[in-house]
């Protein structure tokens, strides 16, 4: 699949004509809230096997062909802005790497064909579309999909019940772990009871994995106190791990999540130890342990956020750790990106030099906001998902914009009352940015906060880029 942004004039049926492909698909594949209205600046997946190439420093066409074993002559036709010097290259040039293609001969077989080309024949039976394996006939020419990282994907559910359920299966081909959120840590060590039966149910039914996640805030507490409360008495920690191998075991969960939030710097090394009495308890049952931590970019940093946590020390003891990269755009802050891309990559620069890549799952959201303006202090902004994002600049006929910096989209509008709105959210390119750099410091995979808020391209693209793990 490619990107493509909307130019002035450009109507669906007339980018669908460029790209050799049918309007209906586009609308579809984008869930376009009006396929007849399209907004300069907005971000269309074009469902193709065609895919992009972000140039790098001391690439060149030549080089870039080699890399997806394909004829230089095709990557020249397909990349006619950059044909007439194909050795000179600029440094983030978006280069179009047309699909590579396998004439059958006869005998061959699609499992042999994907034996010799080292892809799942799952894979080649989805991109050329086959219902029937009998069709495979010598002359019939084959798409061959691209290599593609494997990865872990989590996401959170703070929703409950047949609702939970319901999000769940709309993308569970995507997962490999869901996390219920969330059981609560009470003052005497036990914890808040949870709805969660009924998105376990789907999440095997899925080979989904189920993974406990509890925390010690809330929407009205900090959490400080209570954590201080629980870290700091060995007798309510040992009550504690008694009600989460309860709790794993009547539920079905395999794993833990650990969200402690807003501990104070004096309790740091008491988390450490909690951690690592969490993972003696549990592993030897069979379960494993993972955490989820503030964007960090040094051990230095000060705040309530982040001082206890210790990224060195939780990527020792822990199974693996979740970056909460996000919240920039914090609902009672000033208007700016929630995953702002130069942001999320300072916090990754730190993580990979004390936390294994293969125990790191970089965080992305699901949802977008709208600041009334001019921001004033603790004003909340209005969170929604990025469906209704468009809706709003389509309703108001406003341009996309588009922050290279943050690699975020935004756009203003002024309501019927008069007041002036910035929104951010979340597009094709800013998600396409977001999964390069899960492929740029090869992690382990990506854990979203939070289900409930569609965002049709996100899915698309993360399974175009990545083979989703199933354990």
């Amino acid at each position: 699949m490619i990107i493509h942004v909307v130019r002035k004039g450009e109507t669906l049926n007339r980018i669908a004509n460029q790209y050799g492909t049918q309007d209906q698909l586009i609308a579809a594949a984008n869930e376009l809230p009006d396929p007849n209205q399209l907004l300069v600046g907005q971000s269309l997946v074009i469902p193709i096997a065609a895919i992009h190439h972000t140039v790098r420093g001391g690439e060149t066409l030549w080089g870039i062909a080699q890399k997806y074993g394909i004829q230089f002559n095709a990557l020249l036709q397909a990349n006619p802005h950059v044909s007439s010097h194909p050795t000179s290259l600029s440094v983030g040039t978006i280069i179009v790497i047309p699909p590579r293609t396998h004439v059958v001969r006869a005998g061959e077989t699609l499992w042999q064909i994907a034996q010799n080309y080292q892809i799942n024949i799952q894979e080649l039976i989805q991109a050329n579309h086959i219902q029937n394996l009998n069709q495979i006939v010598p002359g019939m020419v084959l798409i061959i999909p691209f290599p593609k990282p494997v990865i872990d994907v989590n996401a959170y559910t703070i929703n409950t019940g047949e609702t939970a359920a319901q999000e769940l299966r709309e993308v569970a081909k995507y997962l490999t772990f869901i996390a219920p959120f969330v059981y609560s840590v009470k003052e005497d060590g036990t914890l808040s009871s949870l709805q969660d039966e009924a998105v376990i149910q789907v999440a095997n039914e899925n080979q989904i994995v189920p993974m406990m996640c509890i925390t010690n805030f809330s929407s009205t507490e900090t959490g400080t106190a209570l954590a201080h409360h629980i870290l700091s008495n060995q007798q309510l920690q040992n009550t504690l791990l008694d009600h989460i191998v309860q709790v794993m075991r009547e539920k079905g969960y395999k794993g833990l999540n650990v969200d402690f939030e807003n501990v104070q710097q004096s309790d740091r090394e008491a988390y450490n130890q909690f951690l690592q009495g969490a993972v003696n308890r549990l592993h030897p049952l069979g379960f494993f342990v993972s955490t989820a931590v503030a964007p960090k970019t040094s051990s230095e940093q000060k705040g309530l956020l982040y001082e206890a946590h210790d990224y060195e020390a939780q990527g020792r003891i822990v199974d693996f750790v979740i970056l909460m990269t996000y919240e920039w755009g914090y609902r009672f802050g000033p208007p700016q990106a929630i995953s702002p891309i130069n942001q999320m990559k300072k916090v990754i620069d730190y993580a990979v030099t004390v936390i294994p890549r293969n125990k790191i799952f970089m965080g992305f959201q699901l949802y977008a906001r709208d600041w009334l303006l001019p921001h004033v202090e603790g004003q909340e902004a209005e969170t929604f998902d990025m469906q209704e994002a468009l809706r709003r600049a389509l309703k108001y006929k406003v341009a996309i914009q588009y922050d290279t910096v943050a690699q975020s989209p935004y756009f203003r509008y002024t309501d019927e009352q008069g007041k002036k709105h910035e929104v951010w959210y979340e597009d094709a390119r800013s998600a396409q940015a977001k999964f390069d750099l899960v492929k740029q410091y090869h992690l382990q995979g990506i854990s979203y906060w939070v289900l409930g808020y569609p965002f049709p391209q996100n899915w698309l693209l993360l399974s175009d880029n990545f083979t989703i793990q199933k354990r």
